[in-house]
């Protein structure tokens, strides 16, 4: 159901011709794409808007919306129509005539030069380039300005010359039929394509587009810290806009290789310390792989399967904040010996013998010996 026109354009139903004006001038603002360019309804909304305003600023259609409704109003043939134009910009052009600028003073020509698109690649780098920070190579296929041509579009050696059609002006001015009558608009020239140049002979590489597909190659600078599904971004390494415009961006969308001894968890690194049975009931001292090479910890005697040795700020640097580091978390798996010689099972059998439930008995209870077990 259509909403009611005085409720789209906030006005009350007492508000004069200049009040209508003001609050649709208003709507038009915000919901005009080039600011409001992340609401994929703006243009709905803006019909919705542009219809009330036709509405309340006719005297005829206002009377008898008034009386009958938008019901009334389509009985009667009097009902705003939209259908006909291809894009919201269409429509601002028509209310507004040469584009938003001019419509809220000041203005801009048909339309600005466009900037280049953003480009992307991919890159994969090793745990300890994440850790370190890194200068890599990335190469990836971008539009950029004829090489043959710098971006004219002219063969070299030949002429550019103003365009005929446009007068150098690189704009037309363009009639068209629409809702509200005849309206009158500035378009690009579909000559010169708005630069009010033209080349006598076209570029043979660019086919006078003044733009070709090149392959690049550049070194990036990765932060330590960063982590698989974060992007890099490199100014002004993207798509190359159209003259005079600026180029876009390139975003460099990094994986972080799986590591043979560290699961990454945010910050942290884990890992697996295997300890014999007998020296995690006796405790021993061992060797933890670290980012920074090995080092000593101490398992304490009676070290059970699960639990955790913590080595603080060994872990990943925390991005964009020097000196900050994550913490390593060494997981203990007590490892049962598979085989045994004569000696050692006559040596366990031995010991197994002298055991008691003093040996094992534990405070921990059920809930705390899960947590452990299942690392949660």
């Amino acid at each position: 159901m259509k909403r009611d026109a005085y409720e789209v354009l906030g006005v009350g139903r007492n508000a004069d011709e200049a009040e209508v004006k003001k609050a649709f001038r208003k709507l038009a603002r915000e919901l005009h794409p080039d600011v409001n360019n992340h609401d994929p309804e703006a243009e709905e909304k803006f019909k919705e808007a542009a219809e009330a305003y036709e509405i309340l600023s006719d005297a005829d259609r206002r009377q008898v919306y008034d009386r009958y409704g938008h019901e009334g109003l389509r009985r009667g043939g009097q009902s705003p129509n939209f259908e006909g134009f291809g894009s919201i910009s269409d429509l601002f052009e028509a209310f507004f005539g040469g584009g938003f600028g001019g419509a809220f003073g000041g203005g801009f020509g048909p339309s600005a030069p466009r900037a280049g698109g953003d480009a992307s690649v991919e890159v994969e780098i090793d745990l300890e380039q994440a850790a370190a920070g890194a200068a890599v190579d990335v190469t990836y296929e971008v539009v950029d300005r004829c090489e043959r041509c710098h971006g004219n579009g002219a063969e070299p050696g030949t002429p550019i010359t103003t365009c005929s059609r446009c007068g150098g002006n690189g704009i037309l001015q363009a009639v068209s039929r629409t809702p509200f009558g005849q309206v009158a608009r500035t378009v690009a020239c579909d000559v010169c394509g708005g630069d009010g140049r033209v080349a006598e002979r076209a570029c043979t590489r660019c086919d006078g587009r003044g733009r070709e597909v090149l392959t690049r190659a550049i070194g990036v600078d990765v932060p330590a810290g960063i982590a698989t599904g974060q992007r890099i971004r490199v100014s002004g390494r993207g798509h190359a806009g159209e003259a005079g415009a600026p180029s876009g961006d390139l975003y460099v969308h990094v994986t972080v290789r799986e590591h043979q001894h560290f699961i990454r968890d945010g910050n942290d690194l884990v890992t697996v310390l295997d300890v014999p049975a007998p020296l995690a009931a006796l405790g021993c001292k061992l060797e933890v792989p670290t980012l920074d090479g090995p080092e000593d910890v101490h398992v304490r005697p009676g070290t059970q399967p699960g639990e955790t040795l913590e080595l603080r700020g060994r872990g990943m640097p925390v991005l964009r904040r020097p000196g900050r580091r994550g913490d390593l978390r060494a997981v203990v798996n007590v490892v049962i010996p598979r085989r045994l010689t004569d000696e050692q099972r006559k040596l366990l059998t031995r010991l197994s013998e002298t055991l008691t439930d003093a040996n094992s008995r534990s405070e921990e209870s059920m809930f705390a010996k899960l947590k452990r077990v299942l690392h949660v």
